[in-house]
């Protein structure tokens, strides 16, 4: 049997739909591309940061990946790993964790880069480029591979580079000037048994 694909003409029109499963799909020229399943590791990194910015903020301003960013361009939609969300989202997202353009956008965006040049050039190069757009004031980019976490700064509609942290580099947030966290213990956290 032969499937139809079905062709979304809006975003307003993706939002209504549901298939009946917990699936996260791209709208990506107007088809929906289901996500692959998340790494262990990338899960683990996310979680450990979740846990470190749930202790600072509130469980209630910090999203793991089921957060759901509108964004320009294609796909039409991101899924960050982490996310920091301002009060004022708590709840506009009451019924779908979803934040829109129209609305403000959230604090701070988290990627862990997946293994693979495709994913690491669309963490580093793509998704930077839609969340500047989306007006998000601070954007990290986790690289395990690497073991750094790459801080970016909106300054004048455009990303600046606040550093490329590594060891035992304290990580400087513009937005969570608070947080007191070595780059060491993002990746000391994944390699315990």
């Amino acid at each position: 049997m032969l499937s139809v694909k079905h062709r979304f003409q809006s975003f307003e029109e993706y939002l209504s739909y549901d298939d009946g499963t917990d699936k996260l799909y791209e709208l990506f020229n107007g088809e929906l591309i289901e996500m692959p399943p998340e790494s262990g590791i990338n899960v683990q990194i996310a979680t450990f940061l979740l846990i470190q910015f749930a202790s600072l903020l509130g469980y209630r301003r910090v999203r793991g990946h089921g957060l759901e960013l509108e964004v320009r361009g294609e796909p039409r939609n991101r899924y960050p790993d982490l996310t920091i969300i301002r009060e004022e989202h708590i709840q506009q997202l009451a019924q779908r964790n979803t934040i829109r353009l129209s609305m403000l956008p959230p604090l701070l965006v988290v990627e862990v880069v997946s293994p693979g040049e495709l994913q690491r050039h669309r963490d580093f190069i793509a998704k930077r480029v839609q969340y500047q757009d989306c007006g998000i004031p601070e954007y990290w980019i986790v690289d395990p591979e690497n073991q750094t976490v790459l801080v970016l700064e909106l300054s004048d509609n455009t990303y600046s580079e606040i550093g490329n942290f590594s060891g035992d580099d304290l990580i400087v947030s513009p937005q969570f000037n608070q947080l007191n966290l070595k780059v060491a213990q993002i990746f000391a956290a994944v390699h315990q048994d």
